[in-house]
């Protein structure tokens, strides 16, 4: 059944409801991540008639990386399905462009609705709550629009309204877990934005630590504590998360585990 057009969408990828749009729209380089070349638009090799992948069982033995670490936070369905009203591009065509350029419009809306529900979650104050409620109505209400209102979302300055709120709500809400545990407030070389490519953490004590936006490629992570961390945007690609404490770390996605070793 289609979604009403002022429900709130989905989060998770249901590909079952997708007309396999991350495997045609999306372009990708021949790299660690995947074994071959394709530009957008062109439906990757393993997709199928029925718009499933025929190797989506063995896509890492295959070299295919990026798309076992990619999530579209439910917009591949939302496209598909109330976007476009379950008419698929092998339908019809002439619709395809417009559907490949409004799927990563739709997922970066998706993502912030991800993020903005776990922010009010956290008990914010009365302002950053009306805040954000009014963040996530906003982007709920794009996620309705057609295809041209979709491509007309002025998506960087939605993301710099939404990321104050989220920012807001995260160092209250850190704050409040410091002061009641008597946790000590994490060295400044753990900072948002930081360079910890390959960093020793092991065994650390993270504990409500801004990481927003850090570098944590191939970081040693091993039984380290992130509870409570803010991990918004952080760069996980191969850390090594084995043994660590992830349970109440903040605005922690699907793709960034999919991306380290855990």
């Amino acid at each position: 059944m289609t979604p009403a057009p002022d429900a709130t969408p989905a989060l998770e990828a249901d590909c079952s409801r997708c007309f396999g749009l991350c495997c045609v729209a999306l372009p990708f380089a021949r790299s660690a991540d995947f074994p071959v070349d394709k530009v957008g638009g062109e439906p990757c090799r393993n997709l199928l008639a029925d718009h499933r992948c025929g190797i989506h069982d063995r896509l890492l033995e295959g070299g295919w990386r990026g798309c076992v670490t990619f999530d579209c936070f439910g917009a591949g369905q939302q496209v598909s399905q109330v976007t476009f009203g379950g008419v698929s591009w092998r339908e019809a065509p002439a619709t395809a462009p417009m559907m490949y350029a409004v799927l990563p419009v739709m997922r970066q809306l998706h993502e912030m609705l991800a993020h903005l529900g776990e922010a009010l979650a956290l008990d914010p104050d009365e302002p950053t709550r009306a805040g954000l409620m009014a963040a996530a109505e906003e982007v709920r209400l794009a996620t309705a629009g057609s295809p041209d209102d979709l491509l007309a979302v002025d998506l960087a300055a939605v993301r710099s309204r939404v990321g104050g709120l989220l920012r807001g709500a995260s160092e209250t809400a850190r704050d409040r877990r410091r002061r009641r545990d008597g946790i000590r407030t994490p060295p400044r070389r753990l900072r948002a934005g930081a360079d910890l490519v390959a960093a020793d953490l092991h065994g650390r004590d993270l504990r409500t630590a801004d990481l927003r936006g850090a570098l944590l490629i191939a970081a040693d992570l091993r039984d380290a504590d992130l509870r409570w961390a803010d991990l918004l945007g952080a760069d996980l690609r191969d850390a090594d998360l084995r043994g660590a404490r992830l349970d109440g770390a903040l605005f922690l996605t699907r793709p960034q585990l999919a991306a380290a070793r855990i």
